[in-house]
């Protein structure tokens, strides 16, 4: 066989560490990174979530401590989920729009002491709700439209406390549209949201759900939450959800669909976040730590392709051990 004419050689942009780097498609940096961090009430406490290895949950002053560093490492937004104890947790999520609540008690504090850094904020009831569900529940359903003036109370109480981001990810049909018009009426028109679109009821959620202790009491979230197994039905989602308002979409789990965040990017004209789940992370954190992987590589190549796959930002629980690798 004749060998490849010079025009046919691709190895040779391959020759050399700088040479990869100079011809390089796709390029991780910090300023992709997006670190969602787990709060608790409380002082000087930070508690070990036991299947995320390197994750804790924080209380607010500590919660400041981190972030500072996370941003002093060049990244520049954190997603905060708040972990209550179950005796403030009532059917209607009366905790969530609390202006002394937990999660407003900590926006403060990070916005005061951290100003620079984007503070995003999670709207689902799950976590405050006593059925563990992210819509209101009534005779083993879940009540979409009777959900809404809850989320858009919450969302409110967020903006309040100096949320530059409200972030549902509860799925309830027309949401989006309802935190908007609260939004914007009560003189928070600044603030954006960046919607959970494409959220599937994907089995890697577990972890998370044991950090917040947010898991379902009864059932699961199949009905409200993305099949899976369906592709197309992303774009009807994420055009729902543009037209209604939002800023950015999200695509979560994130590597398992590398083809729907592909999609998505391709068929909007807004920033596309994805999320590297609980159960993504603690995978990838269990085998490395094991020897069975190069966790960190392993770790790293995972992210890259998300962006590879079209994702403007990512939120991963690496985000701080990867800013540092970059550096």
């Amino acid at each position: 066989m004749d060998p490849l004419p010079p025009a046919d050689r691709p190895r040779r942009n391959r020759r050399s560490d700088a040479l990869r780097r100079l011809v390089r498609e796709t390029t991780l940096t910090t300023s992709d990174l997006i670190w969602p961090a787990f709060v608790v009430d409380g002082e000087g406490d930070r508690q070990p979530v036991p299947s995320m290895p390197d994750c804790e949950r924080y209380s607010p002053d500590v919660l400041v401590d981190e972030a500072r560093t996370a941003f002093e490492l060049g990244i520049p937004a954190i997603a905060l989920f708040p972990r209550l104890d179950d005796n403030l947790k009532d059917a209607t999520a009366t905790e969530s729009s609390r202006a002394d609540g937990l999660l407003q008690r900590a926006i403060r504090r990070l916005k005061l002491a951290v100003p620079d850094m984007i503070v995003i904020t999670d709207v689902a009831m799950d976590p405050y709700s006593s059925d563990g569900h992210d819509g209101l529940v009534k005779d083993d359903q879940i009540l979409n439209d009777e959900t809404l003036p809850i989320l858009a109370a919450m969302a409110v109480a967020q903006a309040e406390a100096g949320a530059d981001i409200v972030a549902p990810s509860d799925m309830m049909d027309g949401r989006v549209a309802f935190i908007r018009d609260a939004l914007d009426e009560a003189g928070h028109g600044d603030v954006g949201i960046l919607s959970y679109a494409v959220k599937y009821a994907s089995a890697l959620y577990g972890p998370f759900r044991d950090a917040l202790d947010s898991a379902p009491k009864m059932g699961d979230k199949k009905t409200y939450q993305m099949d899976p197994a369906n592709r197309r039905e992303a774009l009807r989602e994420v055009e729902l959800d543009v037209r209604e308002g939002a800023d950015i979409v999200m695509v979560k789990p994130a590597l398992p669909y590398l083809d729907v965040i592909a999609d998505v990017a391709g068929s909007v004209d807004i920033p596309v976040a994805a999320y590297q789940v609980s159960g993504e992370y603690a995978m990838i954190r269990a085998a490395g730590d094991k020897g069975w992987i190069d966790g960190p590589a392993v770790m790293m190549e995972s992210l890259l392709a998300i962006k590879r796959a079209g994702a403007d930002m990512i939120l991963t629980y690496a985000a701080r051990d990867v800013a540092r690798a970059l550096r």
